[in-house]
């Protein structure tokens, strides 16, 4: 597409460009495999001679349009679709880490990624130091080693709703000479745009609000081409001849984008990651009313926040967009609005925040966030329950603390069902 169209343009009419006569909506390539002409032709796409799709575990034209949509609206050379969050995750690490590497987060992210880091990485040789995300800069590059291969953090973690600095991270990142990598799940590209704070990478549970509609499973790990692995000791297999490819070199192969390459042909490859067709048509899709989605999902959180500050059986309300949080600052400096996400306690405890949950009538009680309807969650008993109680804690995530994400519904009825329930305790 034209260089310089606007989100909203992008969220359109980025990732497919129908040809004379064809369909105007992108077709479901709902096959597993493709057919060439010539024994010839397919060889060159194994031997990673040319471009193509060969078999849908490693590309497919209906992902392929998600991919190059998501790379668009985050500002990236190109992006690699995945089956889940927890996926994308584990193609990040899996290509730039091997076993005895080491990598640095903040303890501030969602509890499957803490435990998929703390505990299951470590299962495969790959430590992980864990750092509070308000630590100074010389606390983070304290936690270096000469094995460190990735920095990683959320922009506005889950659920805690802690707005990154990015400034730091980055910084930090470029001192130890390792990619630095965010989840940006919560603010999207519309409300917050990591490549233009440093950021070498930005992943995403394409679950949540770029399907925003809770249909359809999905990661997806954009790269901004702008780390140099040619340029580092710390990654010999991006400058290595790979036996499995007849000892090709990615960088050579490739240039910037050397990651992109490796992580499919071979992470993506022999461990199987790869987005369904069918998810990948459904979020493409629904990703053309992001924009929309957010200008009220912001509206409505802002809205819902600025009551329960007010209630006087809330004990507290942690949301960014509030005057008087301590995010608020940062917030307003990385992120453009404040989305529809927060989290907040009631008078009386967890006894209260259960009371207030089995009393709600409008929004439900799931296992999800930001999607089109209101929901809560009580994280300490569900999404952080595999946590120690330590572990909770430093994550932020208090006995009480219920994590509510404002959906698309009119504000006054969110309110209405809110006030009621608060009514029971």
């Amino acid at each position: 597409m034209k260089k310089g169209y606007k989100i909203e343009t992008l969220a359109v009419q980025a990732g497919y460009s129908p040809k004379n006569g064809q369909p105007r909506v992108a077709p479901i390539a709902m096959s597993t495999t493709f057919k060439y002409d010539s024994a010839e032709d397919l060889a060159k796409l194994f031997d990673l001679q040319a471009s193509g799709h060969f078999y849908t575990r490693l590309s497919n034209p209906s992902v392929e349009c998600l991919e190059i949509k998501m790379s668009a609206l985050e500002g990236g050379i190109g992006a690699i679709a995945c089956s889940s969050g927890q996926a994308a995750s584990s193609l990040l690490v899996l290509t730039l880490c091997n076993s005895g590497d080491h990598i640095i987060s903040s303890n501030a992210i969602y509890g499957g990624t803490s435990n998929l880091f703390g505990h299951s990485f470590k299962k495969l040789g790959i430590d992980v130091s864990f750092v509070n995300p308000d630590a100074s800069e010389e606390e983070i590059l304290s936690l270096r080693r000469e094995n460190t291969k990735l920095l990683f953090a959320e922009s506005l973690s889950n659920p805690s709703v802690r707005v990154l600095d990015f400034e730091k991270f980055s910084s930090a990142a470029k001192k130890m000479g390792v990619p630095f990598a965010v989840d940006n799940t919560f603010p999207t590209a519309c409300l917050c745009r990591p490549f233009d704070f440093g950021a070498d990478f930005v992943l995403h549970s394409t679950s949540k609000y770029s399907d925003g509609h809770a249909c359809a499973l999905g990661g997806i790990v954009i790269d901004k081409g702008s780390f140099d692995f040619s340029a580092s000791d710390k990654f010999p297999a991006f400058n290595e001849p790979d036996e499995s490819y007849h000892g090709l070199i990615y960088t050579k192969a490739f240039g910037k984008g050397a990651f992109l390459a490796k992580a499919r042909t071979h992470v993506m490859r022999d461990f199987g990651m790869m987005m369904s067709p069918m998810n990948a048509w459904l979020t493409s899709m629904n990703l053309e009313t992001l924009p929309l989605r957010m200008e009220r999902h912001s509206f409505n959180g802002l809205r819902l926040a600025e009551f329960l500050a007010s209630h006087p059986k809330v004990d507290w309300v942690n949301y960014p967009g509030l005057k008087d949080s301590p995010e608020h600052a940062r917030a307003k400096k990385y992120l453009s609005a404040f989305g529809g996400v927060m989290t907040f306690g009631p008078k009386g405890g967890r006894a209260a925040a259960e009371r207030f949950m089995n009393s709600l009538k409008l929004a439900a009680i799931v296992t999800h966030v930001a999607d089109a309807r209101t929901c809560v969650l009580h994280p300490a008993s569900t999404t952080h329950r595999q946590l120690s109680d330590k572990e909770q804690a430093e994550s932020g995530i208090l006995p009480e603390l219920i994590r509510v994400s404002a959906g698309i519904e009119n504000i006054d009825d969110i309110i209405g069902d809110f006030e009621q329930a608060l009514e029971s305790i």
